[in-house]
Order: C-alpha cells, then sequence, then structure tokens
C-alpha cells in the first residue's frame, strides 16, 4: 500500500507567491506623458490606418440637400460592373427594405400604401421623377420627403445593389 500526503503552507499573515503579476495588476500608462507606450509624450497616438477619425470627416461626399441631391443625380454612378451585380439578392434587399412600401414591381403600391398607412409613394416610371442611379442612391443614403434613410440598415454594397435593382423596376414599367 502507498499513501500520499500533500501538505501546503499557508500563514495568513504573510502574503503567498504571485506569479506572473503582471495578469492580476495592470500597468497603466498616462497617454499624454514620456513612456515606453506612448513615445514622444505630449502627443497621442496616431490612428490606424484606413479608420475614420471622429468630427469632420464626411463619409459620402454628396451633402444632404437639394444641391446635393441634384449634384448626384447628374454626376454619381455606381463602382459595381455588370459581374458583381447580384439580382437575386438584389431583389431580396429590395423586397425586405423597399417592397413594403414601393411595392414589389414599384408602382408605389406596397401594402403600407394599400393599407393607407402612408400615402404619395409615387411609382418609378412617373414621368416628372427622371430618377437616375446617383439619386436613387442619395435618396437611400439620406432619405427624401417621407422616406428615411437606409444607411445604418445597408452598407454600401448593398445600396448600390438596391440601385441597380430599382433601374431594373423601372425599365420593366417603362416597357
Amino acid at each position: 500500500m502507498i499513501f500520499a500526503t500533500v501538505v501546503a503552507c499557508q500563514k495568513n499573515a504573510r502574503p503567498n507567491y504571485q506569479y506572473m503579476p503582471n495578469m492580476y495588476e495592470p500597468v497603466g500608462y498616462e497617454a499624454y506623458q514620456e513612456s515606453d507606450a506612448f513615445p514622444g509624450g505630449v502627443e497621442a497616438q496616431l490612428p490606424a490606418e484606413g479608420t475614420i477619425p471622429r468630427g469632420g470627416h464626411m463619409p459620402f461626399e454628396y451633402e444632404n440637400t437639394n444641391d446635393g441631391y441634384e449634384l448626384a443625380k447628374a454626376e454619381l454612378k455606381s463602382p459595381l460592373d455588370s459581374m458583381q451585380i447580384d439580382t437575386p439578392r438584389a431583389k431580396e434587399l429590395y423586397d425586405v427594405y423597399c417592397g413594403i412600401c414601393h411595392g414589389n414591381k414599384g408602382k408605389g403600391q406596397g401594402k403600407l400604401v394599400k393599407r393607407e398607412k402612408i400615402l404619395g409613394v409615387p411609382s418609378y416610371d412617373d414621368a416628372g421623377r427622371a430618377i437616375t442611379e446617383g439619386s436613387i442612391y442619395h435618396v437611400i443614403y439620406y432619405g427624401k420627403n417621407a422616406m428615411g434613410s437606409y444607411a445604418n440598415q445597408l452598407n454600401e454594397e448593398e445600396r448600390w445593389q438596391v440601385t441597380d435593382y430599382v433601374l431594373k423596376l423601372k425599365a420593366d414599367l417603362e416597357k
């Protein structure tokens, strides 16, 4: 028979040994003083490459004004080529975010319009509309009149997919 005894010595009067104390007690750095973490002292670190600094930066170069809308309508073009257009995915995005008001065919007869929850949604082929890919993208980004912005729901590539699908619906209505 083998007997094993384990004995631990602990005296509460003195602290135990602590292995890797940095894991328990992190070292704090003062951002505006000279240290190994912040060489040069008074200046804060430069932001990581490719990031957008807070304040003063406009991620979309067209302003949320009538002039910005007209400028986007005249000159903004899709960066996607025909190989990047995913029509089934664009239709799915359109049905989820746009079809409820604009209708699945773009006639302005979505479920909310038919139930009279909102009024005055025009058809994409209305003569006075003369929409372009730039104007569609601008409206998706900022919203217009009663329509709100969808910039938080759709990323840039998805907005361009939906823009292409709206142009397809417009062409189908004009046949």
